[in-house]
């Protein structure tokens, strides 16, 4: 029989998942509004972090958070990482719907932070930055680099299925690689927006896209269900996938999570 004495209670896994994707959204949408075109200094340099300091806030917010409350919540963070994990064995399916709320309402708090933040901004820095979409997902006009619809699908399905099977590799119980994992999917995370900010800002994540797009306007709103629905289906899809190819039949992992240990 398990020893169930120090496991944490269900209220304290939902407190860990909403901080974790607070301290993902925070830290990376803040980066990105904040910092990632900040002008040139006196010697005509950028300022800015740009798309590569932006990719890495969003790898390494993503990494704390694994290390601080992975031990705790299993360290999803994230909807589709909930139902990809959920797909392969790995999370019961009853309580993913808990675990999704929890993310929605943590990254949620993250925007409105940088939102109260702006507020004090003499300039009218939160005007601005919402009439540019405040780094909402989008695709057409609001894609950063012009690309369509069919492109945002393709790289939200895509993308996302790619996250969920390295997370599902490197968090096996017994072929991952244990303390190295969280690297491992935070550097993921950075590869991610590297390759797929400029076809459509890159979600792979709607928790982070639900969290923007209230504050980005009708347009953003308008095509945020491309970044609910198909970030969802490539993880599903990955889920199953590494289920059918990488695990003996009928001998599942007992409901492990994205830990690390």
């Amino acid at each position: 029989m398990s020893d169930t004495t120090n496991q944490p209670s269900t209220a304290t896994k939902l407190v860990a998942e909403a901080l974790g994707t607070f301290l993902l959204v925070f830290g990376s949408i803040g980066a990105a509004l904040f910092a990632s075109d900040f002008g040139t200094g006196a010697n005509g340099s950028s300022l800015g972090i740009g798309f590569v300091g932006v990719s890495l806030a969003f790898g390494l917010t993503l990494l704390a958070g694994i290390y601080t409350w992975g031990p705790i919540s299993g360290g999803h963070f994230n909807p589709a990482v909930t139902l990809g994990l959920a797909a392969a064995g790995r999370f019961k399916w009853k309580e993913a719907p808990a675990y999704i709320i929890a993310q929605i309402v943590g990254g949620a708090l993250g925007t409105t932070l940088i939102v109260l933040i702006g507020i004090f901004h003499p300039d009218g820095w939160l005007t601005n930055a919402q009439d540019s979409g405040f780094a909402s997902n989008g695709f057409g006009d609001a894609s950063p680099g012009g690309f369509g619809l069919g492109a945002a699908i393709i790289a939200e399905v895509l993308f996302t299925a790619v996250f969920l099977l390295v997370i599902l590799g490197v968090t096996h119980p017994q072929r991952g690689t244990a303390g190295f994992a969280g690297l491992a999917i935070g550097l993921t995370l950075t590869f991610i927006h590297l390759a797929s900010i400029p076809i459509d800002n890159t979600s792979v994540n709607p928790a982070r896209s639900i969290a923007t797009a209230i504050y980005g306007g009708g347009e953003a709103l308008a095509q945020l269900w491309v970044f609910l629905l198909f970030p969802l289906v490539g993880a599903v899809l990955a889920g199953f996938l590494h289920r059918a190819l990488f695990e003996p039949r009928g001998v599942m992992p007992a409901q492990a999570t994205a830990r690390v240990k």
